[in-house]
């Protein structure tokens, strides 16, 4: 396990950083007696992500009562605490696993009352004390996010409230750093019940989050033009702008070509629609004015050309939400022709010429347009400091797509924990970072205005229209970063020089001065 970076003394001369550089983080921000601001929170759950979770699905608050030596409301004596208590909201509600594992034990345990004991991978064992019921018994195999009981008040308890343990080769340890550590921070969220696996090795084909592909849904009810009219063949240079377009936008090439089907036939009916529609995807002129592409490079984009057509189409469907899970698929279809007919038209004749799989967002913020906040301050020195600090003694750590840490990452999932260290929850994905900064938590600045500590996101594994990368700005004279790059290169100090003028998307965003400020008294 990781020792954590928590000191505030000048953290980055640790690292051999030059004075300059030590002089650019110290004008970083406001005085360091700023007020924290409230995050401005997305809508929801936050998603389940990685190997680990905290143990409530609903929001919670973390209690003063802490791992180390506290005062014993029963015996009235200093005793040692050896877990963090929780109370979730509104009121007693499911605990659940935190991890895959097996019931080391489920019964009465003296003071604890009712406790479930879980045995990880590792030597890890968690403990959940004072339940009012157990629905697990001992020896069962339980994945993440599994229903253990109910919180309750068994035991020496004065009321309703989770203890919480984690134990590691048989002795007790603090969870809220444990926790921390493997991107679970116990913060109060909600976080959505666990889907998909857990295990610690992701798929090839998963995304930032451990966001697994979805399969393309299957066409509802309300159908029209495809009940008379049948999946034509495809022309074969039609279908490799199909392919090819499906490629780059990373859209099944089969979604690309049902609306082909649906609006033209594949190119054999191209007129102008009573509407004004034109072209081989049938875009009306405004719309493909802001959402046209230049799909076969040759510097001009034309509305009746096919391969602009087709490429302008895969990229309309990522910008209306395409990879936001099955619904998604719908609503980006529904915004292509605002029809629910339409929608089902084109998954049927998608799931005939033979269907396919979308590479999943994990999007919980929602598309959020502006440039945030302008007044917002940015993050004070020492906040600043202490996340590029523990971002530091990462390097070198591995880059595994869906990874949460404690010792490989991804992108997103390495800034989320660097800036976790100063009560700053960002979303999991780097596309939700954004979004997060722009609905209030931050804002935008341009190239070559950068600081330490601002965030860069630009375009990348999930195609010229979706962000896919995020990295942490270090020194902006000689445009390095600190980040999670790459499975090659692992967790450094890389160059972000000339991205801004060869990514599609290039955008550097500022931290404000907020906080999460999760801790109460219960």
């Amino acid at each position: 396990m990781k020792k954590l970076a928590f000191v505030l003394v000048p953290v980055l001369a640790f690292f051999a950083v030059p004075l300059g550089l030590m002089l650019m983080v110290t004008s970083v921000s406001v005085p360091a007696a700023a007020e924290e601001l409230r995050a401005v929170e997305c809508e929801g759950a936050v998603p389940a992500t990685g190997q680990w979770r905290p143990p409530y699905q609903q929001r919670y608050s973390v209690s003063a009562r802490g791992f180390g030596n506290e005062f014993h409301p029963i015996h009235h004596e200093w005793r040692m605490h050896s877990g963090q208590d929780l109370v979730s909201l509104p009121g007693p509600g499911p605990v659940v696993a935190i991890g895959d594992g097996r019931v080391k034990f489920a019964g009465l345990m003296g003071g604890y009352g009712n406790v479930v004991d879980l045995e990880h991978e590792g030597g890890t064992v968690s403990r959940y004390a004072h339940l009012a019921n157990l629905d697990v018994r001992q020896g069962q195999s339980v994945a993440a996010g599994t229903t253990l009981g109910t919180e309750g008040t068994t035991g020496l308890s004065t009321g309703n409230h989770l203890h919480f343990e984690i134990h590691v080769d048989g002795a007790p340890v603090d969870p809220v750093p444990f926790m921390l550590e493997r991107g679970a921070p116990l913060n109060g969220k909600a976080v959505a019940r666990s889907q998909g696996p857990s295990a610690k090795t992701a798929p090839a084909d998963v995304a930032e989050g451990g966001v697994l592909p979805f399969e393309l849904p299957q066409p509802r009810s309300a159908r029209q033009d495809s009940l008379h009219n049948k999946p034509l063949s495809i022309p074969p240079d039609l279908k490799r702008l199909y392919v090819a377009a499906g490629k780059r936008y990373k859209v099944p090439w089969t979604l690309l070509a049902g609306i082909g089907m649906e609006e033209t036939a594949h190119g054999r009916n191209t007129a102008t629609s009573s509407a004004g529609a034109q072209g081989l995807m049938q875009f009306m002129p405004a719309t493909f004015a802001t959402m046209g592409v230049d799909g076969d490079g040759d510097g001009r984009t034309d509305i009746h050309n096919d391969a602009d057509s087709v490429y302008s189409a895969a990229n309309y469907l990522v910008r209306s939400g395409v990879t936001k899970g099955p619904e998604g698929v719908f609503d980006a279809l529904w915004a292509y022709n605002q029809a629910d007919w339409y929608a089902s038209d084109v998954l049927y004749y998608a799931k005939a010429y033979g269907g396919g799989h979308v590479l999943g967002g994990g999007e919980s913020c929602g598309s959020t347009p502006g440039d945030g906040n302008p007044d917002l301050p940015p993050l004070t020195d020492e906040r600043t400091e202490e996340a590029l600090s523990w971002a530091t003694t990462q390097i070198g750590d591995d880059y595994r797509m869906g990874a949460n840490g404690p010792n490989a990452w991804d992108c997103s999932s390495f800034t989320q924990a660097a800036f976790a260290r100063i009560g700053v929850t960002l979303p999991r994905t780097a596309q939700d970072q954004r979004d997060w900064l722009a609905k209030g938590n931050g804002r935008r600045v341009q190239p070559g205005q950068e600081k330490p500590g601002d965030l860069i996101f630009y375009d990348s594994y999930r195609g010229p229209s979706q962000i896919g990368h995020v990295a942490i700005v270090w020194d902006p004279a000689a445009k390095k970063t600190v980040e999670a790059s790459s499975p090659s290169q692992g967790v450094g100090h890389f160059s972000y020089a000339g991205k801004a003028e060869t990514k599609t998307i290039f955008e550097i965003w500022r931290i404000g001065n907020v906080s999460d400020s999760p801790t109460t008294q219960s």
